[in-house]
């Protein structure tokens, strides 16, 4: 029996639907084989919740792209924002192995190699959304980080998992942003 995510969570104007999100973003629906094939590349399972969402909509821009934080860091006083959230594929641009993918990040950034960044933010690489495998294993359910260029690529904990996080995003409004 699959495990359900997202079970009381209504995805109804979470994606925003523009032209550079379906370009850059929005993959097709990925299959089992993609989903091997990519979680091989990238060395990690990736999370059921992830997966599950990304059979609906296969990445794209959130409409609900801000994550409140307890702590500061280069973006703002109590909040991240992301971007997009990577789709499974190698087809777009921001696919977890598209070009500027997970791998991209690592090896070209430099950022470390803590799991997969699944989420781009608004500085243009120089923040980043992760799930981190650090304390789980890769095959385990990673922790959701930001991670700071800006700050010596700090490290702050965001959701325990991906489903939370998700769960977690608000609309940019609910927030004193500049």
């Amino acid at each position: 029996m699959e495990i359900q995510f997202f079970k009381d969570f209504d995805f109804k104007g979470f994606w925003s639907e523009c032209s550079y999100s379906a370009r850059d973003y929005i993959g097709n629906i990925p299959d089992n084989e993609m989903i091997d094939s990519v979680q091989k590349e990238l060395g990690y399972k990736l999370p059921g919740s992830y997966i599950q969402m990304m059979k609906t909509q296969n990445g794209g821009l959130a409409n609900k792209s801000v994550f409140p934080t307890a702590e500061a860091n280069s973006w703002a006083d109590d909040h991240v924002a992301i971007t997009g959230i990577m789709g499974i594929g190698r087809e777009r641009i921001y696919s977890l192995c598209g070009e500027k993918g997970s791998r991209f990040v690592i090896e070209e950034l430099g950022y470390p190699a803590i799991g997969v960044y699944f989420a781009d933010c608004p500085s243009a690489g120089n923040d980043m959304v992760a799930l981190d495998y650090t304390n789980c294993g890769k095959d385990g359910e990673p922790e959701i980080v930001h991670v700071d260029l800006e700050n010596g690529f700090k490290k702050t904990f965001l959701a325990k998992d991906f489903e939370t996080f998700i769960k977690g995003l608000k609309k940019e409004e609910e927030f004193d942003v500049e």
